[in-house]
């Protein structure tokens, strides 16, 4: 059973394409760790990447108290929008102009708040451990004058428009094309390579767990699924 929402956008282009799951979005967001954070500042459209984390109903953010633009966007309650993209293959067509891409897309669009610092602690190691899994167990606690220096910033799913593709190459058996050339799709794979230690981490200091879970899955590198 899904969920379905009400989007305040819908997909003007192949808007077949457009999903309302709210499991598919909440999976894509899932999957993912970087974003695309875009707003207009003095006129000028600025776009950055940035490590995210869902909690709930809403996308978690972080950066400096010392101004930066996500920040200022927040304060002054500029709309922004926010997007996250994952390419899961190739899909190769009998023409070029068939040709297309396996996808999940997502834009929210709102207004970014700041998160009150009663909840700041819970929501950065909700950060945390979306992006390093195991790790804010295995190193030393916050300092409270690094809690004071950063600023976490939330986006509400309420205006949000996801578009995806799948499946292979459209044909047909009476499309006019030559079928002895090759269709189909190449999936893409993205795996965690094997740990590198920093310079000076003495050798021999054990690998931990946080860092063998992630780059270990049944023997095998991990996916960031």
């Amino acid at each position: 059973m899904t969920t379905a929402t009400a989007p305040a956008r819908r997909i003007r282009r192949l808007p077949d394409r457009q999903t309302t799951d709210r499991f598919a979005l909440h999976d894509l967001l899932d999957s993912e760790l970087v974003g695309h954070l875009a707003v207009a500042v003095d006129g000028v459209p600025v776009i950055v990447p940035m490590g995210y984390a869902r909690v709930g109903e809403h996308v978690l953010l972080h950066g400096s108290t010392g101004g930066g633009f996500a920040l200022r966007a927040a304060s002054a309650r500029r709309p922004v929008a926010f997007s996250v993209t994952a390419l899961d293959g190739l899909v190769y067509a009998r023409s070029l102009f068939d040709s297309s891409m396996n996808y999940r897309s997502a834009t929210v669009q709102g207004v970014l708040e700041v998160v009150p610092a009663d909840e700041t602690d819970a929501a950065l190691l909700a950060l945390s451990e979306r992006l390093m899994p195991g790790r804010p167990a295995e190193v030393r606690g916050m300092h409270r004058k690094e809690v004071a220096a950063t600023r976490v910033l939330r986006l509400a799913l309420d205006d949000v428009v996801m578009k995806q593709r799948s499946g292979g190459p459209s044909e047909e058996p009476d499309d006019g094309e030559d079928h002895s050339t090759w269709a189909g799709v190449v999936p893409l794979e993205r795996r965690w390579g094997a740990p590198i230690a920093s310079g000076l981490t003495p050798a021999g200091t054990p690998v931990p767990d946080s860092v063998i879970a992630l780059s270990t899955v049944n023997g095998a590198d991990a996916t960031l699924r």
